[in-house]
């Protein structure tokens, strides 16, 4: 069953720059999928398309069997917790402070405008901690974590929203192979373990391999593969790495050497 449609989606942004190219893709209820592609692929505008970030300029996007838009945009992210690049935190607040605002949806609007939490909250929040290894760091300031940590609270964040959809966006650029290895070792545990569908961008083909059910691969706004991990073979990545449809200079000889 999909919880995640995608239907003969675009996204032409104001300056006329196409991101996404009539893509169509069904995500499976508790499937780890790796979007996969250079710089420029179109990856982030379309998870930003899966949880109403961005807006189909056609095409529809689907989650949870609703139509993704302006009428249930709060009900339907509610469902969806989004893991950033950048980790995105409040840095002067402390770390369960951060993992608090996953619940902000559940609020009501005052609550939200004045971070008002029940203890329920609070419960919820020690338990996504705990997931993610850092209820010691509760009460530290955001701005004092590594940056492995910081995006631990991020996943802790979104694991409070209690969601049925998880969305990653490069959460790894930032980080060492060994913060990058824990990482994804602990989306794909939620994965596994809470049936959480799992969405991940990603332009490391080693990651993809080892942790993806699927991988989607991207160039140019285009979808120019779809299939398991074990089909990517160096043909896929030469597609999905073409450098003459790609604004920047991808290496492809490191990406082949993954295959």
């Amino acid at each position: 069953m999909a919880i995640i449609s995608i239907k003969s989606a675009t996204k032409r942004f104001p300056n006329g720059f196409e991101a996404i190219k009539g893509i169509s893709a069904d995500i499976a209820a508790g499937s780890f999928t790796v979007i996969l592609g250079p710089s420029g692929a179109g990856k982030s505008t379309l998870l930003r398309l899966m949880n109403g970030l961005e807006t189909p300029t056609g095409g529809t996007v689907h989650i949870t069997g609703e139509t993704l838009g302006k009428a249930n945009l709060r009900k339907t992210r509610s469902h969806v917790g989004m893991v950033f690049q950048q980790f995105n935190l409040v840095e002067r607040l402390s770390v369960v402070t951060n993992v608090l605002t996953g619940r902000l949806a559940h609020r009501s609007w005052l609550g939200s405008l004045f971070y008002l939490f029940r203890n329920e909250d609070m419960e919820i929040a020690q338990e996504a901690l705990a997931r993610v290894g850092l209820t010691d760091k509760a009460w530290s300031r955001a701005d004092k974590l590594s940056g492995g940590q910081q995006q631990r609270v991020g996943i802790a964040r979104a694991l409070a929203q209690r969601p049925k959809v998880i969305l990653a966006d490069e959460p790894v650029a930032s980080l060492d192979p060994v913060s990058s290895e824990e990482i994804m070792m602990l989306l794909r545990e939620i994965c596994d373990r809470d049936g959480i569908t799992v969405v991940v961008n990603l332009h490391q083909v080693d990651l993809a391999k080892r942790f993806a059910d699927r991988i989607i691969g991207m160039n140019s706004g285009r979808v120019v593969f779809d299939g398991t991990p074990a089909e990517l073979s160096p043909l896929a990545l030469q597609t999905i790495y073409k450098r003459d449809e790609i604004e920047d200079d991808t290496n492809l000889d490191l990406a082949l050497a993954y295959a």
